[in-house]
């Protein structure tokens, strides 16, 4: 059985920063990609950005720039440091874990970005 427990999340003034983590346990493949995906309300949950194993990074246009995301393989946990946040990266945040789409998904965390 594969868990993701996600932290880090909350409500944060617009133009400031978050960190989420992402730890995983449980029977997978160590190599796997690992990633963060969000979801507002009444839409359809993206795809923010993905690491894999070696590192490599891929983000969403959206959070270009703004947005970084790391692993720690040692301890199965992936991270997202969110700055410069917008009104519109208000969502429940969700770690999965596989690629092209994950197989497993954490329980989610919300991020709130007021004015």
């Amino acid at each position: 059985q594969v868990q993701l427990v996600e932290s880090g999340g909350g409500l944060v003034q617009a133009g400031g920063s978050l960190r989420l983590s992402c730890a995983a346990s449980g029977s997978f493949s160590r190599f796997a990609t690992m990633g963060w995906y969000r979801q507002a309300p009444g839409k359809q949950r993206d795809m923010v950005a993905v690491i894999s194993y070696g590192g490599s990074t891929n983000y969403a246009d959206s959070v270009k720039g703004r947005f970084t995301i790391s692993r720690d393989n040692a301890k199965y946990t992936v991270y997202l440091q969110m700055n410069s946040l917008k009104l519109e990266d208000t969502a429940v945040y969700y770690c999965g874990l596989g690629a092209p789409l994950p197989g497993y998904w954490g329980q989610g965390t919300q991020v709130t970005v007021s004015s």
